[in-house]
């Protein structure tokens, strides 16, 4: 059983094929320097400790070996015999041609088998169609055919597996990840995150979950990262429950499977800008334009909810998603920077750092990507402050320098009697006008 983004034991559909298949099942890891090496440091730490957790539920069995997957898989295939290998199916980028090349391996050092039962998904990508047999490219259509399309239910876990015990090279040193603060990583911690927001703040989730000032959502998207925890496992608990809440939650794991099909069916738009004709846009350039994406990046924009938001990425790595969208919408259509820059910051920062959510949702944000109303769309920092951090407890808890600012008085300090307070900086644009500028390079772009 070759592990990857499927680190746990129950729901686990390949886990419960290998170990219907064997005597004996090796549980492998692979430490993959094409996916360890670009990660950031945040991600690294989250995958070091869920790996050991995993291993502790496999009472010590999960063997670590570090290389290239196409060598070492076959290799550890070889040294123990085994007929076949078993996954789950990869539809990223770099892992649909990893897996083509393990295949590839495994079948010329001995005729083995590469199985693959079930993925990350509840609905695999490239499942769902239109009536032409095509892709969506707006969210709401691909919703209801997926909703409609539907999802088996959970498996359950296997019973009484044997795993055989081999030499490892070991789980990999934790990064310093200096004072980041992580919660409880692993399947166990998984669950019960799960079960928490399932008995308490879903309940008024439609209303609560764009403040950021409140624990109003889930937080399961590292754990799902991961596949610490399946969505069809939170999909079954969701199916029967009454209100909207379940039915909002419900759509936001949806948008997870949205940006997975699209990038299945558009690869090069992990990179490049799903709409062509968006790609000329005019962007800033230069020493002016560096300074100011470095002034966002430490969260030092003069706007307090884009600052506290750039900040919580560094203090936790995490950002609200109501948040991600503001920072992202500053830097796109406020200093002009092409969304690229955006996606790999937050991808360097993130412990939820998934390749599809984060780049389709940059490009949602920038307008080059799946958004029905690209063009005027522009969120204002401090409108979005007022109404989602009424009170200012998300701005004060990660902007010190305003935490002696009382109510919503805090998304404009330059407006404070006596001017801005000591340490917190002047903005460095002005946003009307800088709307007024992004919405006329658009318009070039369009005629």
């Amino acid at each position: 059983m070759w592990f990857r983004r499927d680190l746990r034991v129950r729901d686990n559909p390949a886990l419960r094929a290998a170990v219907a298949d064997g005597e004996q099942v090796v549980p492998l890891f692979v430490v993959d320097p094409a996916l360890w090496g670009p990660s950031g440091d945040v991600r690294r730490a989250w995958l070091v400790r869920s790996l050991h957790a995993l291993d502790e539920s496999l009472d010590g069995a999960l063997v670590v070996r570090h290389g290239d997957p196409a060598t070492v898989v076959p290799s550890v295939a070889a040294e123990v015999e085994a007929g076949a290998v078993h996954v789950a199916a990869d539809f990223g980028v770099h892992g649909r041609a990893r897996d083509a090349a393990v295949e590839q391996a495994l079948r010329a050092s001995g005729d083995r088998a590469l199985v693959r039962t079930g993925s990350p998904y509840a609905v695999d990508p490239g499942t769902v169609v239109n009536g032409s047999g095509e892709g969506y490219r707006v969210f709401s259509p691909f919703a209801r055919a997926w909703a409609q399309h539907g999802w088996p239910a959970p498996v359950a876990s296997p019973r009484k597996p044997s795993f055989a015990h081999l030499r490892g090279d070991g789980v990999p040193a934790e990064p310093d990840i200096a004072e980041v603060e992580l919660p409880p990583v692993g399947e166990r911690a998984a669950l019960a995150r799960w079960r928490a927001f399932r008995d308490g703040a879903l309940r008024d989730y439609a209303d609560t979950r764009n403040r950021p000032d409140l624990d109003g959502t889930s937080a399961m998207s590292a754990h799902l990262k991961y596949g610490e925890v399946h969505p069809r496992t939170l999909l079954a608990d969701l199916a029967g429950l009454p209100g909207k809440s379940p039915t909002t939650y419900r759509n936001e794991l949806c948008w997870r499977e949205f940006y997975a099909d699209v990038l299945w069916r558009q690869p090069e738009s992990a990179r490049r800008s799903l709409k062509p004709d968006m790609a000329g846009i005019q962007l800033d350039e230069g020493a002016d334009a560096d300074r100011r994406f470095t002034a966002w990046a430490q969260g030092r924009t003069g706007y307090p909810f884009v600052d506290a938001g750039m900040r919580q990425l560094a203090a936790v790595g995490w950002v609200h998603n109501r948040v991600r969208m503001v920072v992202a919408s500053f830097l796109v259509k406020d200093l002009h920077v092409d969304w690229g820059l955006g996606a790999r910051h937050f991808m360097r920062g993130l412990r939820d750092g998934d390749l599809a959510s984060n780049n389709h949702g940059w490009q949602w944000v920038a307008g080059t990507g799946t958004d029905a109303a690209p063009y005027f769309r522009v969120f204002n920092p401090v409108t979005q402050g007022k109404q989602y951090d009424p009170d200012g407890d998300y701005v004060r808890r990660y902007v010190p320098e305003l935490r002696g600012v009382p109510g919503k008085a805090v998304h404009e300090p330059w407006l404070l009697p006596g001017g801005l307070r000591e340490g917190y900086p002047e903005r460095i644009v002005d946003h009307a006008a800088e709307r007024l500028e992004a919405l006329r390079r658009y318009e070039a772009t369009r005629s």
